[in-house]
């Protein structure tokens, strides 16, 4: 089973932007009925994508200097980087998890 990390605005550049693998971000809180929602897509689209796609968790009450640094006013966010550039974005839970599989194909191998 493929792990989704909790990412802090302390390890946030080794683990994400410093990583040789695309990253997902979600962006969530524990107070946002959304973010609870779509949870288990992000942890299906982990699974599926193996290796090839590494996918983190910030919780914006906690690590706001993350959040902040990429803009993210609305939850959940979520925010593909490689090469430690964001090279996509999904603001919202619709979709479900063709959504997700839409935002990140284009940057798995």
């Amino acid at each position: 089973m493929a792990d989704v990390m909790d990412v802090t605005d302390s390890n946030f550049q080794s683990e994400v932007l410093d990583s040789d693998t695309p990253v997902l971000i979600d962006f969530w809180a524990t107070w946002c009925a959304p973010c609870k929602a779509i949870s288990p897509l992000v942890h299906q689209l982990a699974e599926e994508q193996g290796g090839k796609l590494k996918v983190v968790k910030v919780d914006v009450q906690n690590h706001r200097r993350t959040a902040a640094h990429f803009g993210v006013t609305n939850i959940p966010t979520l925010v593909v980087v490689k090469g430690g550039k964001e090279v996509g974005r999904k603001v919202g839970a619709g979709g479900g998890l063709r959504a997700l599989q839409q935002l990140v194909q284009p940057h798995v191998g």
